[in-house]
């Protein structure tokens, strides 16, 4: 009897000698492909197949990475807002005091240049308060008799006039608005140079009054201080002529105006010195030419 193995058990060559047939095989590969190049194009078409299994095998990789940049940059965003609104709400206070800081220095500056380019003196001073009346357009500024402050005069602010003193106290005075019912100011028309006087209506708006119906007036026209009542010095801003209403059956036209100043606003006003009386000229009279001396012979007729 034959005790061969079957075919199917034959273990072929030896371990060893597969692994020194092997390990020739790679050298000699190693060798012709660093001399020859020759593998070249087999690595090329091999990356073909292998480029979208490393692209696949990096995708969970990827993912996992990502998520947890994701994850980590949220909770630093959700710590550093916190720490802003904390940092926001420390400083509110301080925050809205430099804005309104910001804004007077600004509006101080404004009136500043007002005063130097109308070649006129004044001093700053500070609206308080507007008192509870429904039927005067009125506010109190934080200077009077100890700033040498005198009823009648003018407050301006940087864009026109504000209104006129009419009361003062010690450490207060009371400005009537030029909005004020009670209210009246010469002006003049720029475009056209006509003269009128503008009242106040008591609702915000003025009034130019005693033009006829068929006057140059515009809507959009700029009212000046005409510097008639010895009071606003020339050429101030007043209003600024918002609505016309013509009726041919009236004698004058209705003429609604918006005042040019922040008149309704709180805020920083400069009340400018009064102005000075203007000197009226004495008539200078030469006194009598002596009587002629009378002759001797017309004295000794007289006294016979």
């Amino acid at each position: 009897m034959d005790h061969q193995p079957p075919p199917f058990f034959k273990r072929g060559p030896a371990p060893l000698a597969r692994l020194s047939f092997y390990a020739m095989l790679s050298l000699a590969l190693l060798f012709f492909d660093s001399r020859f190049q020759t593998l070249e194009l087999l690595r090329q078409g091999v990356s073909l197949f292998t480029y979208p299994v490393q692209q696949g095998v990096h995708v969970p990789i990827e993912f996992l990475q990502k998520s947890a940049d994701y994850f980590s940059s949220l909770s630093r965003l959700e710590q550093e807002n916190a720490l802003l609104k904390r940092d926001r709400l420390s400083n509110a206070e301080v925050l809205l005091r430099t804005r309104q800081l910001e804004a007077e220095n600004e509006r101080l500056r404004r009136l500043l240049e007002v005063r130097e380019q109308k070649k006129i003196s004044g001093r700053v001073a500070q609206i308080i308060y507007a008192p509870r009346d429904p039927f005067s357009r009125r506010v109190v500024v934080d200077k009077g008799q100890q700033d040498r402050f005198s009823a009648g005069q003018p407050v301006v602010d940087d864009a026109g006039v504000i209104g006129q003193i009419t009361r003062v106290f010690p450490f207060v005075s009371e400005i009537t608005l030029i909005t004020d019912k009670d209210q009246a100011i010469p002006v003049q028309i720029l475009r056209t140079g006509q003269r009128s006087v503008v009242f106040g209506l008591g609702d915000g708006r003025l009034e130019l009054r005693f033009l006829p119906t068929n006057a140059d007036v515009q809507n959009g026209d700029l009212l000046l201080t005409s510097g008639l009542d010895g009071v606003f010095p020339r050429g101030l801003p007043v209003a600024r002529v918002a609505h016309i209403e013509r009726d041919t059956s009236y004698t004058f036209a209705r003429i609604y105006c918006l005042p040019m100043a922040a008149v309704e606003s709180f805020g920083e006003v400069m009340v400018l010195d009064p102005r000075e009386a203007l000197a009226i000229p004495e008539q200078i009279t030469e006194p009598p030419a002596p009587a002629p001396a009378m002759r001797t012979g017309a004295k000794r007729r007289l006294r016979r």
